[in-house]
């Protein structure tokens, strides 16, 4: 008589499903990508406008390709192991918009990367083109699928559409083939749907609850459809016209109120990882400034471009620095 098998213990069972890796991890830190690669950018325009040394752009853009590299193996192992987390983040009302930043991150990278490799900045652009897109529609018709709440249109709301305004930046750069009608299509739905997201978004930050503490750096996301819709439409057209001083001078306005908001942000609320939404719209409005400076060929433009560009600067670099140091007392999780 054959005797029974065993079942396997259930340390055996529990060894062959991974223990969850990184299910903390927040997919809205690649915005720390996005700021620094966008400080890159700004030291470069900077180095050839007023001679700054661009070793600093050089470095720069270096720890922003080290930063995405590592985010993009820890989220990866984050979709390996737990899974649910990543779909639950992505479902979310609010977070969900969030998807948007290694995308993104994937079109400023060619910043970058064209003077290491030309193919794989164009690869990187293609992918995080298409993959924009991709995700621009199906948050769309989430947004038109199913009824949403008016609390839930927080300035994250901005990322996935308003994000396509990032496409053209790049693409003048890399000489690819037919990339001036994606370009121009971007620069259309982008600016299309900048007006009634901000209006909506507005409307909630009037009308209903303040924001919590820990989403209150999303905030200045609101700079960013006029700072990068003003890089934007210059890349399409070559040219500053009215329309470009028009975005150029409302992203202006909107900063100083939002960095007047937020000035008390260290006193009132702790540091988390969300403080990194702060980092690229403060980069891309230095751009604008920088861009805006050397049309006008003005001193008080220079003067607010180098301003912006030391403010950018400093912020961006206390952010690396609180935050390597809460990776390295192991509190990631918490500041997640």
């Amino acid at each position: 008589m054959t005797a029974p098998v065993a079942a396997p213990p259930a340390a055996t069972q529990a060894q062959a499903v991974p223990a969850p890796r990184f299910d903390y991890l927040p997919v809205t830190l690649f915005g720390a990508v996005m700021g620094l690669t966008g400080l890159s950018v700004a030291w470069r325009l900077a180095g050839a406008q007023y001679g700054l040394p661009l070793l600093v752009a050089d470095v720069i853009g270096w720890l922003a390709l080290a930063t995405f590299l590592a985010l993009a193996l820890a989220y990866g192992v984050k979709a390996v192991t737990a899974w649910d987390a990543v779909m639950a983040e992505f479902r979310h009302p609010i977070a969900g918009n969030l998807f948007g930043t290694p995308l993104i991150s994937l079109l400023l990278l060619p910043f970058v990367l064209r003077d290491l490799s030309p193919m794989l900045a164009g690869l990187a652009w293609i992918v995080g083109a298409v993959g924009m897109a991709i995700l621009a529609l199906l948050i769309v018709s989430r947004w038109m699928g199913s009824r949403q709440q008016l609390a839930h249109a927080t300035p994250a709301w901005m990322v996935p559409v308003v994000g396509l305004l990032d496409i053209p930046l790049a693409a003048p750069l890399l000489g690819l083939p037919h990339t001036q009608t994606p370009a121009m299509a971007a620069l259309s739905v982008g600016l299309f749907f900048a007006g009634p997201l901000f209006t909506l978004v507005f409307a909630r930050l009037v009308f209903e609850e303040p924001l919590p503490a820990a989403q209150r750096p999303t905030l200045m996301i609101l700079v960013a459809p006029f700072a990068v819709g003003f890089s934007s439409y210059t890349a399409v057209f070559g040219r500053i016209d009215a329309l470009a001083e028009t975005l150029f001078f409302v992203g202006l306005f909107v900063f100083v109120v939002l960095v007047g908001r937020l000035r008390d942000l260290p006193g009132c609320c702790p540091f988390r990882v969300s403080w990194w939404a702060v980092s690229f719209p403060f980069a891309a409005m230095a751009t604008a400034a920088l861009r805006y400076a050397d049309h006008a060929h003005a001193l008080l433009a220079d003067i607010l471009a180098l301003t912006l560009l030391a403010v950018a600067t400093v912020f961006i670099a206390a952010l690396a620095a609180r935050t390597l140091f809460g990776i390295a007392r192991g509190e990631l999780r918490q500041l997640s």
